[in-house]
């Protein structure tokens, strides 16, 4: 009797066992080939080509249509009036890319198409780059799913130094500003929209230094970040109140802000524009 039991028992688990693993198959096959696309460019953005750069070599960021095509670095290269990348693959998921979209891809002959190279166990492809802020048309061919998926990239200008670019704004000594105390009008754009700062900004001047003082209309930033130096509010009463370095005029600056608004504390990407031609 204890025998019949015990095989009754391993009869039901290697049933449950099987539909398991078909339920579990099922579910896989009705998963998508692929995630829901987001869009990469951004309000406000213009293309930056090749003409208004500076010839050398800079790290840059890569926004990416698709989780899926995840470039975890890259290295951006300016010369001759081109530009070329070097990215660095998350994974090794994918054997070939095209400068275009899929069923361009699907026809075009494998000469023209982009292959990895790998260094230190990860993928890299070297890709042109026709101009930073705009979105390219970026074809992947996946090893697994043997087929090719259409993605957009988009090499952010605000990732890269103020030195990379030929009109890299104007500074106070360019400008001739002497010490003393300012107003000057500044623009502010990334982030969701719902915040932003007071347009007319205090600007003060010394030793040849500008120091602005960013008044947001919200009170829920806790610091903010400037080439990798963090500022602290001044009151975080009904408005946070920062007094931040201005290193450039006529020049978009990126910057992050932290917010607690959120469930958990975010850091959002900005730019911030000081307009030269309004300081009073």
């Amino acid at each position: 009797m204890k025998k019949l039991i015990f095989l009754f028992f391993m009869l039901t688990a290697l049933v449950s066992c099987g539909e398991t693993a078909e339920n579990s198959q099922s579910v896989a096959e009705n998963q998508p080939a692929t995630v829901a696309p987001v869009e990469v460019v951004e309000a406000g953005m213009s293309p930056i080509y090749a003409d208004g750069l500076n010839d050398g070599v800079y790290p840059v960021e890569v926004s990416s249509s698709s989780s899926m095509f995840k470039i975890t670095a890259c290295e951006l290269t300016v010369g001759n009036g081109k530009m070329s990348a070097v990215m660095t693959m998350s994974g090794k998921g994918y054997k070939w890319l095209f400068m275009g979209d899929s069923a361009t891809a699907e026809k075009s002959p494998e000469s023209d198409y982009i292959p990895f190279t790998e260094e230190n166990n990860v993928h890299k492809f070297t890709v042109p780059v026709e101009a930073l802020d705009m979105g390219i048309a970026c074809s992947a061919y996946s090893v697994k799913k043997s087929t090719w998926y259409d993605r957009t990239i988009l090499f952010r200008a605000d990732s890269l130094p103020a030195e990379a670019f030929v009109n890299a704004g104007n500074t106070v000594e360019s400008l001739g500003i002497a010490d003393g105390e300012y107003t000057v009008d500044v623009r502010l754009e990334g982030g969701s929209g719902k915040a932003g700062i007071s347009p007319n900004t205090k600007l003060t001047v010394k030793d040849g230094e500008a120091i602005a003082r960013i008044v947001w209309t919200s009170n829920n930033y806790d610091y903010m970040v400037i080439d990798d130096e963090q500022y602290l509010p001044l009151e975080n009463n009904e408005n946070s109140t920062f007094d931040i370095p201005v290193s450039k005029f006529d020049f978009n600056i990126p910057v992050l802000a932290d917010t607690t608004a959120m469930s958990t504390p975010h850091e959002i990407e900005y730019t911030l524009y000081f307009d030269s031609s309004t300081i009073k």
